[in-house]
């Protein structure tokens, strides 16, 4: 017993850091995208095609990775995972070394081959840790837990690239060498310290649900899950996203360093989440998933509805996240402020949805991660949505009428959605 104690306290550090390669790996796309824009003078749509290409990967591995999860389980699924990533940034580490046109499609050829790592190690450390700690509300913590980690290392990517690139209209791919030379080491560690831990695995039937026509989608909850897990993404993307265009393009009043403002003003939202989830960690144990993702939707429906509506003419002194400065207090409009506090909730959902879209699924577990997987593609079409709607509109904070509509349909899954209607489908 000690020694499976021992083993699985192992197991969990490993999962969590892998967590944190998770959003560092991904995180480091977004600043990418102001390099390639200007190493290669593309347009920003196309500077953008990394965060993109990485997204994607999602869509097209999610359920492929879900079924190697099933059939050769978590160990092997996590070293085939490091072993991708490792690729996938040495791919775009190479186009470091190349010019032109080249070197931008290898670029993009490297965030697609990270993206598919990513989305492997989803499929491996969330249903790995909701397992570890036997599911309900210690799983839910733990999960949180692994969250804090993957947002601290998704902060610390984005101040890294800061140091790294201090002049952005003279960055070229070679100045984050660093950042993927520690990357690349990290895969190469992780792959080593997995290669020699006890991952405890699931011992299901496979041959026999293969002759069945059951599978995670006959669970209505977590049909309505997958739905959520897609619908989430997209809304904690989305709300910086369009936030910090719209304060780079009036949104402020100032007359210079409205791009220096924004930009702060929108870490400081990934900040809030990092905390978040450490408070979603401490209350994890003590607060179920469903009553913190009730809380934190209609809170989130409340702070974007009052940021659509409050004349911008109001201001407030708001401490932003100033990289090597530290924090710092900018004037922001209200609508700015409430938007940033969203941050608070977006970063407990994916814990919450997670854990509740897959209580009670049993051997179909493994499986059911593949599907969410496929379904974080979210992440990169409502921001398009949403960045549409602004583009028809003219209107940035009328584009929130879509993140308004993502909440509601959360507040929906954590009241009614999530409760478990098929507990007569046999599970073990």
């Amino acid at each position: 017993m000690s020694t499976q104690k021992k083993s699985n306290v192992l197991a969990i550090i490993v999962m969590i850091l892998l967590f944190g390669m998770i959003s560092f790996v991904t995180n480091l796309a977004s600043p990418m995208g102001d390099v390639l824009k200007n190493q290669f003078g593309v347009a920003n749509w196309m500077g953008t095609l990394g965060v993109f290409a990485n997204f994607i990967a999602y869509a097209v591995m999610g359920i492929p990775a879900g079924n190697l999860l099933q059939k050769r389980g978590y160990k092997f699924t996590a070293l085939t995972a490091v072993a991708v990533g490792f690729t996938g940034v040495g791919v775009q580490t190479i186009a470091g070394l190349l010019v032109g046109n080249l070197a931008f499609g290898v670029y993009l050829l490297g965030a697609f081959i990270a993206g598919f790592s990513m989305c492997m190690l989803n499929i491996v450390v969330n249903p790995m840790l909701n397992k570890l700690a036997g599911g309900g509300n210690r799983g839910n913590q733990l999960l949180q837990v692994g969250g804090s980690f993957n947002s601290f290392m998704g902060t610390a990517v984005i101040f890294l690239t800061g140091v790294f690139v201090p002049s952005i209209t003279n960055a070229e791919i070679k100045q984050v060498f660093p950042l993927m030379f520690i990357a690349l080491a990290i895969f190469a560690v992780a792959f080593i310290v997995i290669l020699f831990t006890h991952i405890p695995e699931n011992v299901t039937a496979v041959a026999e649900e293969k002759r069945s026509n059951i599978g995670p989608m006959s669970f209505r909850h977590f049909a309505l899950g997958a739905v959520a897990i897609f619908i989430y993404v997209g809304v904690e993307v989305g709300i910086p996203n369009v936030l910090q265009k719209w304060l780079q393009n009036g949104g402020l009043n100032v007359e210079t360093g409205a791009e220096g403002i924004a930009a702060t003003v929108a870490a400081t939202y990934w900040v809030l989440m990092f905390f978040g989830r450490l408070a979603g960690a401490a209350l994890g144990a003590k607060v179920s998933a469903k009553s913190m993702l009730t809380t934190v939707s209609l809170v989130g429906l409340c702070l974007v509805l009052g940021a659509m509506f409050l004349n911008p003419a109001i201001s407030v002194n708001l401490p932003v996240f100033m990289g090597t400065a530290g924090f710092g207090m900018e004037s922001v409009p209200v609508n700015a402020a409430l938007l940033v506090l969203c941050g608070l909730c977006t970063s407990v959902m994916w814990g919450g949805i997670f854990n509740l879209a897959v209580e009670g699924l049993g051997k179909y577990t493994e499986k059911a991660s593949g599907i969410f997987m496929a379904l974080v593609c979210g992440g990169g079409i409502l921001p398009l949505l949403q960045n549409y709607v602004v583009d028809l509109s003219g209107n940035y904070l009328v584009s929130y009428w879509v993140i308004v509509a993502g909440l509601a349909y959360l507040l929906f899954y954590a009241l009614i959605g999530s409760k478990n209607v098929n507990k007569d489908i046999e599970v073990e």
